[in-house]
C-alpha cells in the first residue's frame, strides 16, 4: 500500500514555533512523527515523502529517524533536504489503482494530465494553501501528525472537481484575448 506525507521536519525546533506545533520540544515531536507514522504504515508499505523531511545536513543524521519508520521511504526533495543528494528528484510521478498520481513538494497552478483527474500531492504550505481540482495538502500539519494511505486520499478526492485545462476554461469568443497579433 501506498501512503503519502510531506513536511515532517524532524529535529527542527523552529518549526514548533512556526506552525504551532503542539509539542513541548524537538525530542517530543519526533517520538510524536514516529509513533504516528508507525500507527498506520506496516513494514511492506512505501511512504512518499514530498520534501521537508527534516533538519539535516548530513544523510547519516537522518537515517537515524529513517530506521525507525516502518515501511519504504521515497524521498523527494523539498526546501530543508539538504541530507539528500543532488541527484535527489523533485517530483514524483505514478499510475496507481488506474489513478495518475504527481508528488512535489510544492502544490502546482496545473500539473500532468490535470484534466483528466491526475492528482497533485504537495506540501510546503503546512496547510495554509488549498488545493484547486484534484489537489491536496498531504502535510503532517494538516493531516493530524500521519501519513495518509492511497484510499484515505482518494475518498477525498472522489469528492473533488477536475482541474480544467485552458481550452476548457476559455471564454466561449474566439477572439485573441491579448489585442491584435502581428508578425
Amino acid at each position: 500500500m501506498y501512503f503519502f506525507t510531506a513536511d515532517e521536519h524532524y529535529d527542527h525546533a523552529k518549526i514548533l514555533e512556526y506552525c504551532h506545533r503542539p509539542f513541548k520540544d524537538v525530542e517530543e515531536m519526533n517520538e510524536a512523527l514516529i509513533a504516528q507514522h508507525n500507527l498506520v504504515v506496516n513494514p511492506w508499505d512505501i511512504t512518499i515523502h514530498a520534501g521537508d523531511f527534516g533538519w539535516f545536513k548530513k544523510q547519516s543524521d537522518a537515517q537515524k529517524i529513517i530506521k525507525r519508520l516502518y515501511g519504504n521511504h521515497i524521498f523527494i526533495k523539498g526546501s530543508h533536504d539538504r541530507w539528500l543528494p543532488d541527484s535527489a528528484k523533485f517530483m514524483w510521478r505514478k499510475m496507481i489503482e488506474d489513478q495518475f498520481v504527481v508528488v512535489c513538494h510544492y502544490a502546482m497552478r496545473t500539473w500532468e494530465r490535470a484534466h483528466y483527474g491526475s492528482w497533485q500531492l504537495y506540501g510546503h504550505s503546512h496547510g495554509t494553501l488549498p488545493g484547486v481540482g484534484k489537489q491536496m495538502d498531504i502535510g503532517v500539519d494538516c493531516n493530524n501528525f500521519k501519513p495518509l494511505s492511497f484510499g484515505q486520499i482518494k475518498l477525498r478526492m472522489d469528492q473533488q472537481p477536475v482541474l480544467h485545462d485552458v481550452e476548457h476554461d476559455r471564454p466561449q469568443n474566439t477572439a485573441w484575448p491579448h489585442g491584435e497579433f502581428e508578425m
